[in-house]
């Protein structure tokens, strides 16, 4: 673990500060910049816990909304859109028609104006039977962790009294 000021390397137990009502854990060489936590917190007795039950969708695992943003568009979709129609024999109005957008819609995405949402991409990958958008390796983002990230005493200076 490392101290959240100096981002020095904590061994041992950390220290857990609070600093202008910010809890910190922290080396023993930061502790004296901030007050200790109290290790034990008042409850009030009026409050009695409550017991909580666990429906079906609570059960269910939780939806990785970040697998959606592997796929990424390809660089020359214009051009397999433009081909797929063609092949096809439609005109632009032709496809706008065919999944229900207007045509002035198509001729933007084949003049490069503007990238399609991912529901007109979608339709026209089923209308023209292609593909638009390809799965991206994340494995080169994986190996940012290796470095240090930034900690609050990078970014502030700690004045002496």
């Amino acid at each position: 673990m490392q101290c959240e000021i100096c981002g020095a390397e904590i061994r041992g137990k950390p220290v857990c500060i609070t600093i202008d009502s910010s809890e910190l854990q922290v080396c023993q060489k930061c502790a004296p910049y901030g007050k200790p936590v109290d290790k034990r917190t008042p409850v009030s007795r009026k409050v009695s816990p409550v017991v909580r039950m666990v429906t079906q969708a609570e059960k269910r695992p939780k939806k990785d909304f970040f697998d959606i943003l592997k796929d990424e568009l390809l660089e020359n979709y214009v051009q397999i859109i433009r081909d797929a129609r063609e092949a096809k024999g439609w005109s632009q109005e032709d496809l706008a028609e065919n999944i229900k957008e207007k045509a002035t819609l198509i001729k933007k995405i084949e003049r490069s104006e503007i990238v399609p949402e991912d529901s007109v991409r979608k339709k026209l990958e089923h209308a023209l039977n292609i593909k638009l958008t390809e799965r991206v390796d994340t494995s080169g983002h994986e190996a940012s962790h290796l470095k240090k990230d930034t900690t609050l005493g990078d970014i502030v200076k700690i004045k002496r009294k």
